[in-house]
């Protein structure tokens, strides 16, 4: 393929794919501003659980569960998990039934050392939850993540074929060189060049990991037909549970044993979309920085209280895992999360430079066809694109001869 041919394929390439994802991508750096600093406005808010001494002794989780069912004797209870933002607390996940939709839940603030109720807070309003969710989804549900995974893919895409089409055509330059005496739209292409060449490792890790993070519910689809269903197959034609189910303190104990070097911090109870309909799911995270990242699954008998099986995530799942803090820049505290806001306004700037260029390039051109038709030109706004598009190819000529 000629040189020109080559320019021409990474110039479209790039066109369409900017164009196409800009104005998504501009909601999802806005959105996203906010979202990187979602632990230090959570740590704004108020101690729920009052000031007690280190040793005082924590309620069962069994009378923990059980308070929270007293006052809400028409729920049922899916999860149980303790949040890192508020200490001495463990928070309820009650819902209509265990197959109600993900939205159909009613939150519960439990004291894990009087079993006291705190708050009972509604987490589906505010700011930051609005934030999220047009950040994650748009309110779309799935089809919303899957669209925006579809523009985070054409956003890498137009990262290569900007690099491709303008990086060996400003080794003619020094770099860092914006051309400020000449036209406002020329000033403009060199700042969006350079803006564009210094994040573009950052935007190509944002942009890669957000595409890997909207396939979370594929991945935990895969997850329960590939690996939860080969721990749950022994009990697949089992009768249905009933009666009182065993002790969950057991069942944490179980889990603990099992993996010393982990802390179990959530359980899924049976018929949730995390187990089976015949175990608790205590999902175990490492106590390190390095590992709080990687989970693992003990599926505990609901019945008998015994460890049925217990695993590693497959590497797709850790792979989501760790992708997710990257995404954000929240795994290096908050010296990082400057980082990440700080390239995050400056790909603000280079989106809505790279609009401001496709506009001005096309006022240019219809202003050029309009001079030309004066003089009785037959050429055609095609035409004229490849004559810039053939300028570039001659100036990387230029630079190799």
């Amino acid at each position: 393929m000629s040189t020109t041919k080559q320019v021409k394929t990474w110039f479209n390439i790039h066109k369409w794919t900017s164009l196409i994802c800009t104005a998504f991508l501009l909601m999802l750096c806005l959105t996203g501003l906010p979202l990187i600093f979602h632990e230090e406005f959570e740590s704004l808010d108020p101690k729920l659980a009052p000031e007690m001494p280190a040793n005082t002794p924590k309620a069962s989780l069994d009378q923990l569960v059980e308070t929270g069912l007293k006052l809400n004797p028409d729920k049922v209870i899916r999860f149980l998990y303790w949040d890192d933002h508020q200490p001495n607390t463990v928070s309820l996940s009650l819902s209509d039934s265990l197959m109600a939709p993900p939205g159909n839940f009613k939150l519960v603030v439990l004291d894990e050392r009087t079993a006291n109720v705190l708050e009972a807070p509604n987490i589906q309003e505010g700011f930051m939850y609005t934030m999220l969710q047009l950040h994650t989804d748009m309110f779309m549900g799935i089809g919303g993540k899957l669209f925006l995974g579809l523009m985070g893919i054409l956003f890498v895409l137009a990262i290569i074929s900007g690099l491709m089409l303008y990086g060996p055509i400003m080794k003619r330059f020094d770099f860092g060189m914006v051309r400020s005496e000449k036209s406002t739209r020329l000033k403009w292409l060199d700042l969006h060049n350079l803006l564009g060449v210094v994040t573009i490792a950052w935007a190509t890790v944002v942009g890669f990991t957000g595409v890997i993070n909207t396939l979370s519910e594929v991945v935990l689809g895969l997850w329960q037909l590939d690996q939860l269903s080969e721990m749950t197959a022994p009990y697949k034609n089992a009768a249905p549970l009933t009666g009182k189910l065993s002790s969950l303190d057991a069942a944490f104990d179980v889990a603990r044993k099992a993996a010393p070097e982990m802390e179990p911090y959530l359980v899924a109870y049976p018929g949730t979309a995390f187990t089976s309909k015949h175990h608790y799911a205590v999902f175990a995270k490492g106590k390190t920085p390095l590992t709080e990242r990687l989970i693992k699954p003990a599926l505990i008998d609901a019945k008998t209280g015994k460890l049925t099986d217990m695993r590693d995530m497959p590497w797709y799942v850790n792979t989501l895992f760790i992708s997710q803090p990257l995404h954000f820049g929240d795994y290096g505290g908050l010296p990082l999360k400057i980082i990440w806001a700080l390239f995050d306004m400056i790909t603000i700037v280079v989106l809505i430079s790279g609009l401001y260029l496709w506009f001005a390039r096309n006022k240019a051109t219809k202003a050029q066809i309009a001079r030309m038709d004066k003089s009785k030109s037959t050429k055609t706004s095609q035409q004229v694109e490849d004559a810039e598009i053939l300028t570039l190819s001659l100036q990387e000529g230029e630079k190799n001869d």
